[in-house]
């Protein structure tokens, strides 16, 4: 093991890619890495499909976390027309709070914490649930 991180492999770039003299011989450096470096449009068909992605994950967080909300503001507003111990409405309603939190951060597109709030809201309600 040498003591150098340095690779023995020179990076293959754009321009010995397009340069048929030297494409070749970069091939060699490289071990065949260099074969699909100009091809663009499959680049770009997979960066069109994560901004799809990324714009269906900020959606179904928001439209989640506004289903939540709504299902624990409606479950606090039952629970406190009844005989339930105020905990119960409270803990809807701060589960509510937390979807709702959740909604927001998906539409900044921070799904993977809209989805771990959204996991602590339902645990929340489900917890108030419990005292009744």
């Amino acid at each position: 093991m040498r003591g150098s991180t340095e690779s023995d492999v020179e990076p293959v770039t754009r321009e010995a890619a397009e340069d048929p003299g030297t494409a070749g011989d970069a091939d060699e450096r490289a071990g065949g890495a260099g074969e699909h470096i100009g091809d663009a449009e499959e680049h770009a068909g997979d960066a069109e499909e994560y901004v799809g992605d990324a714009r269906r994950a900020r959606w179904a967080a928001v439209g989640t976390g506004a289903l939540l909300t709504c299902a624990g503001l409606a479950a606090a507003l039952l629970r406190s027309a009844g005989a339930a111990p105020a905990l119960v409405p409270a803990a809807y309603a701060l589960g509510a709070a937390v979807c709702a939190s959740a909604a927001v951060l998906g539409a900044q597109g921070r799904t993977r914490r809209a989805l771990w709030s959204l996991i602590a809201g339902t645990m929340i309600m489900a917890l108030g649930d419990q005292f009744d």
